[in-house]
């Protein structure tokens, strides 16, 4: 090889080396359904104004968090006197492409959006807080398929929450969990809304989502619903192991309580998971393991007040896990406890992080403490490290009316949403704006 064509090869080794690595972000809580990125490249230090603010652009009141494919957002707004309508943005100008709308009103406590989408190829998933399931063409722009989750499997009166799915895309498969009468977890064809298959009935309503563990060799689907009652009379909430192919549940943990569920499971390896609550839940980790007889045994490896998750599940960075420990009753903050179940510090009220969103990316953690600030934080077992912080977000969640009860939680500030991040750029958003901005160098 000659000298100059050596040296081109190495320049652009070097270019590409220094590129900061772009990832899609197709579904709730990321590529991988564990909040971490792979992008490269972010910002050690911030000005004082904090990272900058490339656009804003307004959206409804709500807690529903978007996606991004191809440099381009995708959102499930919604305006409670109309309906839902997914929005498509360029990520680079914040401009609106498009959007469908379709008519779904109707109010809950805490009102607004409250789902992530999931996008895979040219097809867009979604549900609404009244159960509308919508399969979307990203290209038509036009619906494929729709159904009522809700309504379909018997469900009456919306659920208090409403009904809150970030489907997850498994094949040729969109899983979401109807939780109404008649279904518990259901499997659509992606390409044509035909039923796969559907549990039965697996517990009380709760607002989770399904998530993938994988055991021993396999992948199970893995669902929580909630407890049937409260204090210490109520019946244990459940959670079920599901083969992906069939619907069979597999096996059943049931001896962790939470009224009010939300955090999926978080897969911690060896066929091991951590199970989170708020509401005095705390958590709770166990092991599954296939027998010689293809059956399964659970362990329950502890159980812990001291640790829990509201709203988002934690995540999982070089054995300890970090999560947002804000309840009614608790205000432990940012939170990190070890897999051993161990907690190794907690910031309490010094910072308060109440329910906000969190990515790890290039070693870093970005969140918002579901109020008004970003902070950048370096993941370590030892002490909370922040490294720099910005009031970006605004007040304005449902706690500034009358409803006593949306006041006394969060307050007039209920910034939950879970975040995205592609090609350096980070979606976040308050009660009335989704915002982007730089964190990469």
């Amino acid at each position: 090889m000659k000298k100059k064509q050596l040296y081109a090869l190495m320049g652009a080794l070097i270019l590409t080396a220094n590129m900061t690595y772009s990832q899609d972000w197709p579904q709730y809580f990321g590529p991988d359904r564990n909040g971490i990125s792979k992008e490269k490249g972010l910002l050690r230090t911030w000005p004082q104004e904090g990272p900058g603010i490339l656009w804003s652009i307004n959206v409804g009141i709500g807690f529903g968090g978007p996606v991004i494919k191809d440099g381009k957002i995708y959102l499930l707004d919604r305006d409670d006197k109309k309906g839902d309508k997914m929005r498509c943005f360029d990520l680079g100008t914040g401009k609106e492409l498009w959007k469908f709308e379709y008519d779904s009103p109707g109010t809950v406590q805490f009102p607004g959006s409250r789902s992530v989408p999931a996008i895979d190829g040219n097809l867009i998933f979604s549900c609404g807080p009244n159960g509308d399931f919508y399969c979307i063409d990203i290209n038509t722009h036009k619906p494929v398929w729709h159904t009522n989750i809700w309504k379909e499997y018997g469900g009456g009166e919306i659920p208090k929450w409403a009904v809150t799915q970030c489907p997850l895309v498994y094949g040729d498969m969109v899983v979401v969990a109807s939780q109404a009468p008649q279904a518990g977890v259901i499997a659509f064809e992606k390409l044509t809304g035909k039923v796969k298959w559907a549990t039965p009935s697996l517990g009380a309503v709760g607002y989770v989502s399904p998530a993938i563990v994988k055991i021993s060799t396999e992948n199970h689907i893995v669902m929580i619903t909630g407890s049937e009652g409260w204090g210490p009379n109520a019946k244990p909430s459940k959670v079920d192991g599901i083969d992906p192919q069939t619907g069979k549940v597999l096996w059943q943990y049931a001896n962790w309580t939470c009224g009010i569920p939300i955090a999926n499971a978080v897969d911690a390896g060896n066929g091991t998971m951590l199970i989170t609550g708020g509401y005095r839940a705390g958590s709770a980790m166990i092991r599954v393991e296939k027998k010689a007889d293809g059956s399964y045994n659970v362990t329950e490896l502890f159980k812990t007040p001291d640790f829990g998750t509201h709203t988002q599940p934690p995540i999982l960075y070089n054995g300890n896990f970090y999560g947002q420990y804000t309840t009614n009753e608790r205000k432990d903050g940012l939170v990190c406890m070890g897999t051993d179940g161990k907690v190794r510090w907690k910031t309490g009220r010094n910072p308060i992080f109440d329910k906000g969103g969190m990515i790890l990316a290039d070693g870093l953690l970005l969140i918002t403490d579901g109020r008004t600030k970003l902070y950048l934080v370096e993941p370590d077992g030892t002490a909370f490290k922040p490294v720099a912080s910005a009031e970006l977000l605004k007040e304005g969640g449902t706690g500034s009316g009358n409803d006593p009860v949306a006041a006394n939680v969060g307050g007039s500030t209920q910034n939950w949403a879970p975040l995205a991040l592609s090609g350096g750029k980070l979606l976040i958003r308050d009660q009335t704006r989704l915002i982007c901005i730089k964190v990469t160098k």
